[in-house]
Parts: C-alpha cells; sequence; structure tokens
C-alpha cells in the first residue's frame, strides 16, 4: 500500500521516498505526495528524481506513476518527489470550492442526483441532473458559499476507515463528507469563487466554479 503524504500534510512541495515497484514505465513508490486522479481531482504534475510524471493513477490502494521509458530508476532507489506547487494549491482552492457548492445545493434542493464533477486549474464544475434551468439559484448559492468562505472557518479531515483509506472532511457546525482528496484548512484560503451555468444537454445542468482574481 502506498503510504499517501498528501494527505498527512497537503502543502508539502518535496517528499523523500524509495521506489517500491518497477514495472516497464510504471514505477511505485513507498510514499508520496504526488496525488493521482481521484474523485474528480486531477492529478498533480511534477516530478520523481528529476524525471517528469506522464501520468498517475491508482489500483486499489497503490498508486502507479508512469514515466519516460529510460526513466531508469530501480526497486530500492531512494528519490525526490517534487510537485508544481502553484497548480496543486489552485486544485485545493477549486476542490473545496466545488464541495461548499455540492453541499449547498443538497441543503437548499435536497438530494439531487449528481452525475459528474472535474476539479482541473483554471475551473471546478458538478453536472446534475436537472430539467429546470439553474440560473436563478446561482447569485444566492454563490452569496452563501461567499460567506462561509469569508468566515475563515476550519476545515478537519480524517479517516472514516483506515485499513480501506476512506477519509472525510468536517466543518463544525456544516456538514462532514465521505473525500479522499487535498484539501485547504480553512475556507478563507479558498478567496471569492463565482458561479456560471453551462447547458450541457436536456435534463442536465452544469455549474461552473472559478476562482475569483485576488
Amino acid at each position: 500500500m502506498t503510504v499517501k503524504a498528501f494527505w498527512e500534510d497537503p502543502y508539502a512541495t518535496s517528499h523523500r521516498s524509495y521506489v517500491s515497484s518497477v514495472e516497464g514505465r510504471e514505477v511505485e513508490l513507498e510514499s508520496t505526495i504526488f496525488f493521482a486522479f481521484s474523485g474528480g481531482q486531477e492529478s498533480d504534475q511534477g516530478t520523481i528524481d528529476g524525471i517528469p510524471v506522464i501520468a498517475a493513477g491508482r489500483d486499489g490502494l497503490q498508486i502507479k506513476y508512469t514515466l519516460p521509458h529510460d526513466h531508469g530508476l530501480v526497486v530500492g532507489q531512494p528519490v525526490q518527489v517534487d510537485i508544481d506547487w502553484d497548480r496543486r494549491y489552485r486544485l485545493m482552492r477549486l476542490h473545496f470550492a466545488a464541495e461548499l457548492i455540492l453541499e449547498l445545493v443538497y441543503k437548499e434542493w435536497g438530494e439531487v442526483p449528481k452525475i459528474g464533477a472535474h476539479i482541473g486549474r483554471d475551473k471546478a464544475r458538478i453536472d446534475f441532473a436537472l430539467t429546470e434551468n439553474i440560473t436563478p439559484h446561482l447569485l444566492p448559492l454563490s452569496e452563501k458559499a461567499n460567506e462561509i468562505i469569508s468566515l475563515n472557518l476550519d476545515i478537519r479531515t480524517g479517516f472514516d476507515d483506515v485499513q480501506n483509506e476512506r477519509r472525510y472532511w468536517e466543518i463544525n457546525g456544516f456538514s462532514k463528507v465521505p473525500c479522499g482528496g487535498t484539501h485547504v484548512r480553512s475556507t478563507g484560503e479558498i478567496g471569492p469563487i463565482r458561479l456560471k451555468r453551462n447547458n450541457i444537454g436536456r435534463g442536465k445542468e452544469r455549474i461552473e466554479i472559478f476562482l475569483c482574481e485576488r
């Protein structure tokens, strides 16, 4: 099992580890800060011992990294993992902005069917199975989310199930939600957000989430 050091310290930008497996281009590490795509959150970008990571994916509780053919890494070798921090931090902020919007939607409308989500560097999105136009709801949604953000509330994270690596985030008095992504420590770190509707097809509504420039 790959030790996910990005949960212990999501603000770490470099990490020392050891190669635990090599199968051609696929490499596994004993521990890592390099997040692999999960829950809609894109993978980190960066290097392992200066070698660019082409892709990162999950295989059960393991994380496998695809490297160039000539990476030259061997089992037991000590390596340094470095990530693109600016990108990671934007992903963390957008991820939690999306979490806030989703929880507010559930609190206002009940268990609306979520049919997709994606968190990238420039924006996040959440897709719902809805027949009504969500445009009239966007302003009150953004106002409520920005109020929570402005309060700079603590965000607590932890395990519900250590063995199966099931994690959660929690804001006291607001929500406790299963989630295995990387998170900021407080809502104030997100900064102001804005929302936009995107019509992606009949019976589907998409909310796009953007960070406002500071």
